[in-house]
């Protein structure tokens, strides 16, 4: 399944948001620097799904704040 991200680095507290079917608002604590806030991103979505982070890939947007991601 691939889902929308949108994403918020630096954030207060960690949370998901569903915005629609596919898409989804993620804050995440770490910064966006060094691919920090990305593995924040594929930890909170594997928890969220149940899934292992190793079934959580980022397809597209490495380096924006709207990431297409894939869920196995």
């Amino acid at each position: 399944m691939r889902i929308i991200v949108r994403i918020k680095p630096s954030a207060r507290e960690e949370k998901i948001e569903q915005a629609s079917e596919s898409e989804y608002k993620i804050s995440v604590k770490e910064p966006a620097k060094e691919g920090r806030a990305n593995w924040a991103v594929e930890r909170v979505i594997a928890r969220h799904f149940g899934v292992a982070i190793s079934q959580v890939r980022i397809v597209s947007g490495q380096t924006s704040r709207q990431k297409i991601v894939e869920v196995s």
